[in-house]
């Protein structure tokens, strides 16, 4: 088989090559002609098919035969991949054993080969996908223990808030992978679905035969046989495709946060370092985000993807015109671009470097005004809340207007320090004791992590 030329220059970066060789020419090809030979295997059993034409369909069901040179340019004809594959199928077949041809593609339509090689192609990705979150929730697990107690600050609305943790912050993380590989595992059945209808969805061409060759091809294949074929009922689909978005969104969540702490003026998580990686091509000092950046770019085009899935479900009568086409590359981009976030998350956080010294510095860039939340809540039991936090208010102002920390200015004012003293001012004014249960929430993702792998 001859390979035409890819226009994939940016594919190292943003698609796994696992992932890739799923969706390339030969394993679309392939999962047409697995479904072909399962299909003369399947009739066989049924005894549409004499027995001994089954070899020959097995034979040539081998995606290297085929010129995907060729058969891309037969498809601008006929208009879907199947036509010219199942022609050139026949023409191989005949050319060893000519009585079989006529066995080949029995009672099948095109849409049949193509949904279900593309399924067979969607289990592999699958399996792919969910191995890849597996590994990834364990290398999160394991960094969100290590920084459980790691202070850092908490950032709303991109201003310096109360304390949190690392551990807390990539445990979030950790939470939605562990949700989305749960809903990945509820729909593998649902999506793992055979494609047999015929021409119009109703087998006729099969006449009594068709339960027990769609029984004996879902078999074959080992895939569910749906309650019918679902020519142009698209949600096993669009539900496996939504779910990947979800994948997306999470990962470019993570390659936000990531990007944010390696800016210069945070300088507190960085991407692990690497010969010629993320430098710049005219200044040596930079060090970007290049990883972060892939999980960005896939989660903001993966919503568009999924977009056209939705906007494709609308499909006419039996068989879709131009909205099934519309699904062909889209479902795959989808996957490949999943694929390619998960192996960059990967990398980020098998060797995220952390500086935690420089966290506790920037805890204190406002010297200590993220902590007056602390001091206000127990002077608040002792003077009311109004009174605590107006006077707190005030002390805050002063800070910043006399370019003070906080502690000086609340230990100057008499109101507090009659009711605070310097050791309590000093332990409330300190991120380590108002963490609250950020060491809890890490635990508690942990162990549902834990407990989904068990």
């Amino acid at each position: 088989m001859t390979h035409r030329a890819d226009n994939q220059l940016f594919d190292a970066y943003f698609t796994a090559p696992a992932m890739r060789e799923i969706f390339s020419d030969r394993g679309r090809l392939q999962g047409m002609l697995d479904f072909e030979a399962a299909l003369a295997r399947a009739e066989a059993s049924a005894g549409l098919v004499p027995h001994t034409a089954v070899p020959a369909i097995e034979a040539a069901c081998k995606a290297e035969r085929y010129d995907a040179h060729a058969l891309a340019d037969a498809i601008a004809t006929a208009g879907n991949s199947a036509i010219p594959l199942v022609k050139a199928l026949g023409k191989v077949v005949a050319s060893g054993v000519p009585e079989a041809e006529r066995y080949v593609h029995l009672g099948a339509t095109s849409q049949d080969a193509m949904d279900t090689g593309l399924v067979l192609q969607l289990r592999d990705a699958l399996t792919l996908i969910e191995a890849d979150l597996a590994r990834l929730a364990d290398s999160l697990a394991r960094q969100a223990l290590q920084h459980a107690d790691t202070p850092l600050v908490g950032r709303t609305w991109l201003q310096h808030a109360t304390p949190v943790t690392l551990g807390m912050k990539l445990a979030g993380v950790l939470g939605a992978l562990t949700r989305h590989r749960q809903r990945l595992k509820e729909l593998r059945p649902r999506l793992l679905c055979l494609q047999f209808g015929g021409a119009s969805g109703s087998l006729a061409a099969l006449g009594n035969k068709a339960l027990p060759v769609a029984e004996a091809l879902a078999e074959q294949l080992k895939l569910n046989l749906p309650e019918q074929p679902w020519h142009t009922q698209r949600d096993r689909l669009v539900e496996f495709a939504s779910v990947l978005g979800l994948v997306a969104g999470s990962l470019g969540k993570l390659g936000r946060d990531i990007s944010l702490l390696m800016q210069t003026e945070a300088g507190e998580v960085f991407e692990p370092s690497a010969p010629g990686k993320g430098g710049s091509s005219t200044m040596p000092h930079k060090r970007n985000p290049v990883g972060a950046a892939v999980l960005i770019g896939a989660a903001t085009r993966v919503p568009g993807l999924l977009s056209t899935l939705f906007a494709a479900m609308p499909q006419e009568h039996e068989r879709s015109l131009g909205l099934w086409h519309a699904e062909w590359e889209t479902l795959p981009d989808i996957c490949c671009l999943v694929s390619g976030a998960l192996r960059q998350a990967q990398v980020i956080a098998d060797g995220m470097q952390v500086d935690a010294e420089r966290m506790r510095r920037n805890l204190d860039l406002t010297q200590g005004l993220v902590l007056a939340e602390a001091v206000s809540i127990v002077l608040a039991q002792r003077l009311g809340r109004d009174r605590a936090h107006h006077l707190l208010e005030q002390c805050c102002q002063r800070a910043v207007a006399e370019q003070r920390h906080l502690r000086a200015v609340l230990g100057d004012e008499a109101q507090i320090s009659a009711e605070l003293s310097g050791e309590e001012l000093d332990r409330l004014l300190d991120p380590a004791h108002y963490l609250g249960q950020a060491r809890v929430w890490v635990a508690r993702a942990v162990a549902e992590h834990q407990q989904f792998i068990a």
